[in-house]
């Protein structure tokens, strides 16, 4: 019940207040962090360790103090205490609002404030349109299975590992000539973590495909064969898989295609990613539900 009833919370509500939200203290801490990069691999290793002793160490006191409650007030603190280490209503939002947008140059801004960290100036609408279902695709499996994996094999302890180590891939884990060694260990782990909620994305996707009458033989067929063209090991699973969903390619400049025999994607590609998507989430929670209520059987 505890992971439904954190769902219900981020459908209502979204996210906490940034000053009660434990992501926006990980990003003020790794920020903070930053400042002390010598380019080195060994002061990279050190401090992410040090934002993850924390990270584990609250989440592991919060476990324990929960344990001690009687379970009527156990299920909805902790369901408080999930909420904030998974998303879904936010990333929503925020490809809802590219696809809103009334112009261009209005999209590529809202691409940019909300969902990538790329220069979007230059990009056609094809690529802001693709950018988006890529970010909603790749953050379906960051953002909410594998919250709810980790939550669900070690609870807030490992939810919370988890958290913080995809945190510090997306502020550290860039192959620059400042964080290419500095954020070495964050971008390994986060490497590590996702390798198997990304994989169970592209099943949830294939699921949610067959029940809106998608072409799932279609995206099953672009997975296998585009879902390593990324550089990333995880992120070309779910993208190539959604790729194949839409009949769309899904583009990056000089790095990587999926789907590259179908045309471009339109502003209404955005909406039946979502539509898709939305699918695909409830059979995560589902599933998760569904295990947890298994476990305590």
């Amino acid at each position: 019940m505890t992971i439904f009833l954190a769902w219900l919370l981020d459908a209502l509500w979204g996210e906490p207040p940034a000053r009660l939200h434990p992501v926006v203290w990980m990003g003020s801490y790794l920020r903070a962090a930053k400042k002390y990069n010598d380019g080195t691999i060994k002061r990279g290793v050190l401090l992410w360790a040090g934002g993850a002793a924390l990270s584990v160490g609250s989440a592991a006191v919060a476990q324990l103090a929960l344990t001690r409650l009687p379970a009527f007030v156990q299920i909805p603190l902790a369901a408080a205490l999930l909420k904030p280490l998974f998303a879904w209503r936010a990333l929503k939002e925020a490809a809802q609002t590219v696809a809103d947008a009334p112009d261009l140059p209005e999209a590529r801004k809202q691409l940019s404030w909300s969902l990538v960290s790329r220069d979007t100036s230059e990009l056609s609408a094809g690529e802001v349109y693709g950018a988006t279902i890529e970010s909603v695709a790749e953050n379906l499996s960051d953002s909410v299975v594998a919250p709810l994996f980790y939550y669900c094999i070690g609870g807030l302890t490992l939810a919370g590992l988890y958290r913080y180590a995809n945190t510090a891939d997306a502020m550290w884990g860039y192959r620059t000539p400042e964080l290419e060694r500095f954020g070495k260990m964050a971008a390994r782990t986060d490497d590590v973590l996702n390798w198997i909620p990304a994989r169970l994305t592209t099943l949830c996707l294939l699921g949610a495909s067959a029940l809106a009458g998608k072409d799932t033989r279609r995206a099953f067929q672009v997975w296998r064969r585009d879902s390593h063209n990324t550089s990333s090991p995880n992120a070309g699973q779910p993208m190539s898989t959604m790729a194949g969903i839409l009949g769309r390619q899904l583009t990056k400049r000089g790095v990587y295609s999926l789907g590259a025999e179908f045309d471009e994607p339109t502003r209404a590609d955005v909406e039946r990613t979502l539509r898709v998507t939305n699918i695909a989430a409830w059979l995560v929670v589902a599933g998760a539900t569904l295990w947890m209520l298994r476990r305590r059987l």
